[in-house]
């Protein structure tokens, strides 16, 4: 069986610049997309035909002016303004619900029809200023609307994605996120380094009911919830730029919570995309003129999922009992990757070279999903089988440019 959700675009965007003088340079434009949804689809060769639910339909346009202005040798500053608006056309249905998610009442819209529009105004701020020729501090705010939301399946870790846009009964998500960084450069800017703190607040988080059923619901909505979050971090950065040996080490720590008040008892729980630790090591080695040999280490800590606390038997079928949401962690991932580049021509019209790669030089066995079943020794107990993807994977490449 294959479950499908998609977005269609159509997209018109013009950009424009206007230099106004030396010190300020005027960035304003537009842009229209008219999405066609496609919520779920499944297309079986078991029940030999295509079960979907109706298309849904939206137009996204935006206006946006901004300013690039040098104020004075050491400070300069972006500032600027987006306005966004989103609508939903016809032809489509919806629904009213009440407390408990039964329908209580529906609307239908013709097609063309213009309906549930939301907008607002989304402002953006980055001042720089340079301490002197090695270091600097940047500063900065902006405020987003999000109109299509991304919604995944609840009772199983293996990923299903459920695209859906922003209508009467489903706000946008609107975020505010406040960063501070600084950064200083050694050794006549052949090391980089920066420090990045950031906070983010967001509004009308949308997450599901328990024990909620996403595919093929024609009324999803129902199945939500909404609530607020934030998220902050400190992310830290070591560049060299230049010399045989080149590459960086990076390193976030950040949480991701969200609060919502039909959810754990209206107490705060892990978002899924909570990931404390994040960690990159890339490095690149010229061998030779004609020869480089680069290195990827990566860990990141698992994400928050919901696993079943217990189970319980109605009618003789098992069924999974589930506590607190998120309140698991899937294991930890990590991997090696290696590659020589071996650069065979090189001239003013033309380059080439070929590329030879390990994919998860180790065989890590990271986890791409982790379901439940029942223990074929023992029927009267479960058992969680992990299954994963791409262990050791080498790879030949040949790429070409002119």
């Amino acid at each position: 069986m294959n479950v499908i959700s998609e977005i269609q675009d159509w997209n018109l965007k013009e950009d424009l610049h206007y230099y106004l003088n030396s010190n300020n340079t005027i960035k304003f434009g537009f842009n229209s997309i008219y999405h066609t949804f496609v919520p779920s689809k499944v297309d079986s060769t078991v029940i030999f035909h295509v079960r979907s639910v109706d298309n849904r339909y939206a137009l996204e346009n935006a206006l946006y002016i901004s300013n690039d202005q040098t104020f004075s040798p050491h400070l300069k500053a972006t500032y600027g303004l987006r306005y966004s608006i989103f609508s939903s056309i016809g032809p489509g249905t919806v629904y009213t619900y009440d407390q408990v998610a039964d329908v209580v009442d529906s609307v239908t819209y013709p097609k063309g029809k213009i309906f549930g529009t939301f907008g607002g105004f989304e402002p953006r701020l980055l001042v720089n200023y340079i301490i002197n020729d090695s270091s600097s501090v940047k500063i900065s705010y902006a405020r987003t609307r999000q109109y299509i939301h991304l919604l995944s399946n609840t009772t199983s870790t293996t990923p299903f994605d459920l695209w859906v846009p922003s209508n009467i009964n489903i706000k946008p998500e609107i975020a505010d996120q406040y960063t501070l960084g600084y950064f200083r450069n050694f050794s006549n800017n052949m090391y980089e380094t920066s420090v990045e703190v950031y906070y983010k607040t967001l509004q009308n988080q949308i997450d599901y009911r328990n024990g909620a059923n996403l595919i093929l619901n024609s009324k999803v909505e129902s199945q939500l919830v909404f609530g607020k979050g934030w998220g902050y971090g400190v992310e830290f950065l070591i560049r060299k730029k230049y010399g045989k040996l080149t590459g960086w080490i990076s390193y976030t720590l950040s949480r991701a919570k969200r609060k919502f008040p039909d959810i754990n008892d209206g107490n705060t729980f892990l978002a899924k995309q909570d990931r404390p630790n994040n960690i990159a090591i890339v490095g690149m080695y010229e061998l030779s003129p004609k020869l480089t040999f680069s290195a990827t280490w990566i860990f990141i800590s698992g994400n928050p999922v919901t696993f079943p606390s217990g189970r319980y038997y109605v009618d003789g079928n098992i069924v999974p009992y589930y506590t607190e949401r998120n309140g698991y962690r899937m294991p930890d991932y990590h991997r090696l990757d290696i590659g020589l580049t071996w650069q065979r021509k090189k001239t003013a019209r033309f380059e080439s070279n070929w590329n030879f790669s390990i994919y998860n030089v180790y065989a890590r066995e990271n986890a791409y999903a982790i379901n439940f079943q029942q223990d074929p020794n023992d029927p009267t107990k479960m058992q969680a089988v992990q299954l994963s993807l791409f262990r050791f994977v080498p790879a030949i490449t040949y790429n070409f440019k002119f």
